[in-house]
């Protein structure tokens, strides 16, 4: 039978589970970022992406029309001849009815040919005028149209807020395994973009408030309209909302701004932990993994959003009494954000990861936690990809309870002081860049002279 610590363990990891959408050690000062890899053959690419939007709402931020561009580099050897656009937003709606309009619109493009929407209208292929050679960069630009759907999600609405997550488009991914083109997941993600540079400008009306990645300003528009101005470096994506929220902000101790966003009927108690908790979690992880580096960060409040849902400096929180999923959110800047990964394929490198930050944060008693594992079949690991995830949707809360607790244990096999240095080494080597499983053992065993082969194997960490 299980340890009290053990049930104690899960019962905190499953909970913290229902409020995410789907420990003591501290050290001082912060790393610096490590550059942007190297050129060469194997170099994930389009690379060194800006993007340049401006975009107009209407009355109540339900609808926003402009123009985006974007500008790239190839960073490999193998010669560019086409670059693929992700349109996030078409993923719930797959197609729609035949002759509707997506979500999530492009048109009038300059810069390449367009083909079709594919992968239920997810994936745009455009091919370049001709092929773009190491080191050429070039620039497409379009239109946009972005309709937010009505339902309460990271791309959706409740009640008079809007919610615009991963509704703006972004390149995808060239990498040794050939392009990511993988389908929309609901339960867990699928993204898988490079860090670049965003200017985003948001033109709404001035009774809307407007949180966005990014360092945010605002300047006067047109008669009761203002433009929200955001420019954000070396992010994975760019998320924002509309409303009529109230706002606090704060410094934390460090020097972070944090922004409050909330919905008038969110709970005053929960509003006050999640303040308290995201901006101690901003220092605390800052002092972990390495400086928090963009300046900024948002939290938006509401009642009955689904948990909580992260995206680079702004995270959507669903707040109750009790609070929110604020920790593990505020935890996904470094681990997704700051050290990418592929979300489709790897989503235990940011999931357990940010999970595990939170049990540290909290400092959970994880003792005992790993003998409570139960592996319904064979297949079932930490390190499936949504693929297998996705199909077996009743299993996917082991990322978040067996990866942590994986996690934990190994901080207890190499010890805590090995563990932070590791966190802080892997981070820093990793820092605005992309890793695999396969780097985060490697350096996992750099730091250790125990073998940790049979590690991995008994944790299913393949």
């Amino acid at each position: 039978m299980p340890s009290t610590r053990a049930r104690a363990w899960w019962s905190k990891a499953v909970r913290s589970l229902l409020v995410v959408p789907l420990t003591v050690l501290v050290t001082t000062g912060a790393t610096s970022a490590s550059p942007a890899p190297a050129d060469s053959a194997d170099a994930a690419t389009p690379d060194r992406l800006r993007y340049d939007v401006a975009l107009r709402s209407d009355v109540d931020g339900s609808h926003w029309t402009g123009r985006q561009r974007v500008s790239f580099s190839n960073v490999s050897d193998r010669p560019l001849r086409e670059v693929y656009v992700r349109l996030w937003g078409n993923g719930e709606d797959t197609c729609g009815a035949p002759g509707s309009p997506q979500p999530v619109d492009v048109s009038n493009l300059h810069g390449g040919t367009a083909d079709q929407l594919t992968q239920n209208c997810t994936e745009l292929r455009i091919t370049l005028p001709k092929p773009l050679a190491r080191g050429q960069r070039t620039s497409l630009s379009f239109d946009v149209s972005i309709s937010v759907p009505q339902r309460n999600a990271r791309f959706g609405r409740e009640g008079a807020f809007r919610f615009l997550g991963n509704a703006l488009p972004v390149l995808a991914v060239h990498d040794t395994n050939g392009w990511h083109l993988d389908p929309y997941v609901s339960t867990g993600e699928s993204f898988y973009a490079l860090a670049g540079d965003f200017h985003v400008r948001l033109d709404h009306p001035s009774a809307l408030k407007v949180p966005a990645t990014g360092r945010t300003r605002t300047s006067p528009g047109g008669p009761g309209r203002t433009v929200t101005h955001s420019t954000a470096h070396r992010v994975r994506d760019f998320a924002w909302a509309a409303g009529p929220f109230r706002t606090a902000t704060e410094t934390s101790p460090h020097g972070v701004r944090v922004k409050m966003y909330w919905a008038p009927n969110t709970p005053a108690a929960g509003v006050r932990l999640s303040r308290k908790d995201g901006v101690a979690a901003v220092d605390r992880f800052g002092e972990e993994f390495g400086r928090y580096p963009y300046g900024e960060l948002d939290l938006v409040m509401t009642k009955d959003f689904g948990g909580g849902m992260e995206y680079p400096g702004l995270v959507l929180l669903g707040t109750t009494e009790e609070g929110s999923a604020v920790v593990h959110e505020v935890a996904h800047q470094w681990w997704y954000g700051i050290v990418g990964n592929d979300e489709y394929g790897s989503p235990w490198l940011d999931e357990s990861f940010a999970q595990y930050a939170n049990a540290r944060f909290y400092g959970w008693d994880t003792r005992d936690c790993w003998p409570e594992v139960y592996w319904p079949s064979e297949e079932a690991a930490i390190t499936n990809s949504m693929a297998y995830w996705s199909t077996h949707p009743g299993e996917y809360h082991l990322v978040y309870t067996a990866g942590p607790c994986a996690l934990a244990d190994l901080e207890r096999t190499i010890g805590p002081d090995t563990m932070l240095r590791l966190l802080r080494l892997y981070a820093h080597d990793h820092w605005y860049g992309i890793s695999t499983t396969a780097d985060f053992k490697q350096a996992a065993q750099s730091v250790t002279d125990l073998d940790l082969a049979p590690f991995w194997a008994q944790h299913r960490i393949r």
